[in-house]
This record gives structure tokens, sequence and C-alpha cells, in this order.
């Protein structure tokens, strides 16, 4: 009996820990949003509020996003991230109007990571949030957004580290051709039709200083996809379209089978002089299709210092980003760009640094190409526990030469056109306090002026734009 209950104890140990070593432990966090905006002349005109000047003077609306994690050891684990809305209050296709119900729910992430074994080689696959490296304003001018593909990163030593991606930007979309009655056809849809992009980032740190070199290359089928007429409708294709309107691609033995984008960047901090920091960004990027007049290729660069406080961080920036030239044969100065889809440390309203749903945040675009600017700030000031302040003034002016301008979609209003006699200033505020402990509300007010030179955009009418927000946010 004795060596039975022995036996008995030694099985369940045995089967104890092979339990054990496959339980998986899952990790749930999430995220809801309630969020009240009210704007005005958005689109910088006074017949209406949004840019098609059709829209309401107030917007009601939320988005709840979930995570969830399933880690099976420190070596291995799976995430995915879920989305929900944005539901605008009262909109039936977005699921907000009577009876709701609407269709709304998007995989924003899928992925695993794990480690090689025996190895301190991470590996990342999967659905991924993937950004180019930056320390200055928070958002890179090149490539910040989700996306499909492989992230490898390993550390030498405490000092230098290297990570590695490939991207799968595009593929299987097809190109479209318009049809006489406004519609598509689509075709080669399998031939030279795949955007993939590679990158190399090399951050090394030290004391008080961090430094990241990078690299990175593109390879973009002719038939990717239609650059002209898909850069009407989202950002993520308005890199190609920027100062090549004339440009329409062409079928893959015309000109290049693929197009060749290729990008680096040297980006860093020094905080030796702590309560001190200097940061700074420098990017170059150019793309080369086969024909003259649709290449392209420009820099950003941009510095900040900024002085932490018991009180609050007051701080000082500034960039600069090349223009256009005046003749559109030779392509465009510009630096071309993917998706700088992140949130802007700068702007709340002319670029996209609002920190919620923000329907009317970027009203000048989401990249600071074309334009050159500087901008004071205080952010974080605090007097009062659990309330938070921070408080930007910006001077925005053109890059672009007038003949340039013409050239480009001079009957819209982009950040990306502005001529050298054209400029912007914004003033914003915004709040935060902290309800309880999972619950923030968030304030948000920004007023964007425009002064356009009439001579290039006839029959303009110029209205100021303005913006308001209120959120609730629930975050556990």
């Amino acid at each position: 009996m004795k060596k039975l209950a022995t036996l008995l104890l030694a099985a369940g140990m045995v089967f104890g820990a092979a339990t054990g070593a496959s339980a998986i432990d899952f990790k749930a966090k999430g995220q809801w949003i309630m969020e009240f905006t009210g704007a005005d002349n958005t689109n910088f005109t006074e017949d209406g509020y949004g840019r098609d000047g059709k829209n309401d003077n107030f917007d009601a609306r939320q988005r709840v996003r979930l995570q969830l994690d399933a880690v099976a050891s420190e070596a291995l684990s799976g995430t995915v991230y879920f989305e929900m809305g944005d539901q605008v209050w009262g909109q039936a296709k977005s699921g907000g109007a009577l009876g709701a119900d609407g269709k709304v729910v998007e995989v924003k992430q899928a992925y695993i990571d794990w480690i090689v074994p025996n190895t301190d080689l991470k590996l990342r696959m999967g659905l991924q949030g993937i950004k180019l490296p930056n320390f200055a304003n928070g958002a890179s001018q090149i490539l910040d957004d989700d996306m499909a593909g492989i992230t490898a990163s390993y550390a030498f030593n405490e000092n230098v580290a290297v990570t590695a991606f490939w991207a799968r930007l595009y593929n299987d979309n097809g190109i479209a051709k318009k049809n006489a009655d406004g519609g598509y056809t689509w075709y080669n849809a399998n031939e030279n039709d795949n955007a993939d992009m590679f990158a190399l980032l090399v951050p090394m740190t030290f004391d008080g200083v961090k430094v990241t070199p990078w690299v990175a290359y593109a390879a973009i089928g002719a038939n990717t996809t239609n650059f002209k007429e898909l850069a009407e409708t989202g950002p993520s294709l308005d890199w190609f379209n920027r100062g090549i309107e004339t440009y329409k691609p062409k079928k893959a033995n015309d000109v290049n089978p693929y197009y060749d984008f290729i990008a680096a960047g040297l980006t860093g901090e020094i905080t030796m002089a702590d309560p001190f920091r200097f940061a700074w960004d420098f990017n170059y990027a150019s793309l080369t299709t086969g024909d003259d007049y649709a290449k392209r290729q420009g820099w950003y660069g941009t510095i900040l210092g900024e002085y932490k406080m018991d009180w609050g961080t007051p701080g000082l920036y500034a960039w600069y980003a090349s223009g256009e030239d005046g003749d559109h044969t030779n392509g465009s100065e510009q630096m071309p760009y993917f998706d700088p889809n992140g949130t802007d440390g700068y702007s709340n309203l002319a670029n996209s640094g609002n920190k919620y749903l923000a329907p009317n945040e970027a009203l000048l675009g989401r990249s600071w190409q074309g334009t050159w600017g500087i901008g004071a700030r205080v952010k974080d000031v605090s007097f009062l526990d659990g309330l938070k302040h921070t408080f930007r003034v910006n001077f925005i002016q053109g890059t672009n030469d007038k003949d340039g301008v013409r050239n480009l979609r001079s009957e819209k209003v982009y950040i990306n056109n502005l001529s050298t006699d054209e400029s912007a200033l914004e003033i914003g505020l915004s709040n935060s306090y902290k309800v309880y402990e999972n619950l923030d509300f968030y304030t948000d007010f920004s007023y964007l002026a425009l002064w356009q030179d009439e001579n290039l955009r006839k029959g303009v009418s110029q209205a100021d734009a303005w913006n308001a927000t209120a959120a609730f946010v629930y975050s556990f």
C-alpha cells in the first residue's frame, strides 16, 4: 500500500508538472472612449463645418479597444488586439443609429512574440505596430502604423542593440482602371503587385545619450495598386501623390517592374544635463520609378529642447522640410513617405497630435513635408493633484515655390503644399483630470488661423478653424 501511495504521489507530481508547463496565462487590457466634439470652419471656409462642407458642428462618438495576451512563458506569447468603432452616435453605417447593432469589430493587431531557444534573439510575427525611430516629436514622418511583418531584435550588450524588420505593406490589391461610368475595373492583380519594406535600426544607449541610426528600403511593384486614385481617398498612399499629380502608374513592363524607395535617418536625445533634454530627428528619403518627372527625394529635420520642472516642462522646438521647386518636370523635392499616422507631439489640429478619437485633427496633413516652423509648449503643468495642462503655440510656413504649388492640388489646403508666402498659426490648450484611478477626463481646445496667397488660390474663402473636444476615457 505504501508503494502504491508513493507511485500515485509521483504520478501526480509528473502530471502536475506537465499541466503547469502547458498552462496559458490570459491577460486582458483595454480602453473605452466617449468623446464629444464641437468645431467650425475645419475646411477653412464659412460654408460648412467639415472639410467637405457637409458635417455637423457637433459630433459624438465612441470607441472600444480590447487586447488579449496569451502568455505561455517569458519566451512565448500571443496577442490579439480588437477595435470596435469609431461609432458615431446617430450614424447607421458605424452602428450608432437607432437600434445600433453595427458591424464595427476590427482586428487591429494579431501577433506572436517568441525568443529563439538558447539565444537572446526576440521575434515578433504578424499584424503589429511598426514605426521608424523618432525622439523629438513622437511620430515618424515616414512610417508609423499597423502592418503585417516580422520584427527581430537582439541586444549585444547594455549599450548596443539591433532591430530589423520586413513588412509586407501591399500585395494582391490590383490596379484600377477608371471606367466611363465612374467605376473601376481591376487588372494585373498578380503581377508586380506587392510592396515590401526592409529596415535595419541600431539603437545605442550610453549614460545620458541615446542615438539610433537607421536605414530602410522598399521595393514597390508598379502594379501594387492605383496610387493616383487611392491617394484621393486615404493617407496611406499619399506619399506617392505629393508633387507628381500628373503621374499615373503604368504597366510594369512600360517603366520598371519595381520602384525603389530608400530612406535613412539619425535620431537621438541627450539627457546628461537632466532635467534638461535635447532631442533631434533627421530623415532623408527618395523614390525612383524610372520616369524622371515622377521621382521624388527630400529631407526633414527637427530639434527639441525642454526643461523639466516640478510644476511642468517648458520646451521649444523647430523643424524644416524640403519643398517643391518651380519645375514639375524634374520630379518632387518633398520627402516621400508611406504612412506617418502616429501621434504628433507638436500639433493637435494642424497635424495629428490629438490624443483620442479626434475627428478633426490633421487639418493641414499628417506630415510636416513642405513646411518649416517653430513652436513653444509647456506640458504637464500641474498645480492640483490629478489635474494637468499642456499649452502650445506653433507658427507654420510653406517651403514650396509658388509654381511648384500650382502643380499640386492647389484647390485643397494641405500642409504639404503651402507656398513660401503662406503661413498658419496654431494655439492649443489640453487638460486632463484623473476622476478615478482608471477614469480620465480629457479636454482640448485648438485654434488654427491660415493665411493663403489669394493670387495663387483664386476665389479662396478664408475662415479660421477651431475645435473643442471633451473625452471620458476608462482604461484597465
